[in-house]
């Protein structure tokens, strides 16, 4: 929310998504904004494809969408859980399929341009400083999404 406030004028008033955990989002929601959308931002637990249906998002055309930014990755208990729950009925390449890594690859072949992934576990604290970093570089800095990630490592 505070990330909306700070680029309210210029950029956020044409964002569209679903904010804070008052719901999930359905899978028509999850293609809906993946296939319409430019820049695509996940910010959230566990990893990204743990909250989207795998074989759809890779029959999915997204060539419109330049830059997606994964930050996911982040356990908590409940979390956890809900992945261990989840998961009994996957198969051991399916779970392959979710590493960030293969994600990246996946995403590519839909037609994501660019992707900028987390690729280890992380905290919500971490994330929440990545997503000022890049947002701070590429929104107000006006730098590529190359020189944002690479602000990340400074």
């Amino acid at each position: 929310k505070e990330i909306l406030e700070k680029y309210h004028d210029p950029f956020t008033l044409q964002w569209e998504g679903v904010i804070g955990n008052i719901r999930v989002p359905s899978q028509a929601e999850w293609e809906e904004l993946l296939t319409n959308c430019s820049a695509f931002l996940f910010y959230g637990m566990e990893r990204f494809t743990s909250h989207v249906l795998l074989n759809r998002l890779v029959s999915m055309n997204i060539p419109k969408c330049c830059l997606m930014i994964l930050l996911d990755l982040v356990r908590s208990k409940q979390s956890y859980q809900r992945i261990t729950n989840s998961g009994v009925h996957k198969s051991c390449l399916h779970t392959a399929l979710e590493r960030p890594t293969e994600t990246a690859m996946l995403l590519s072949l839909t037609g994501v341009r660019s992707v900028i992934a987390n690729q280890w576990y992380t905290t919500l604290q971490e994330n929440a400083e990545r997503l000022e970093i890049l947002s701070e570089s590429l929104l107000s800095a006006g730098r590529t999404t190359g020189q944002a990630v690479h602000t990340l490592h400074k």
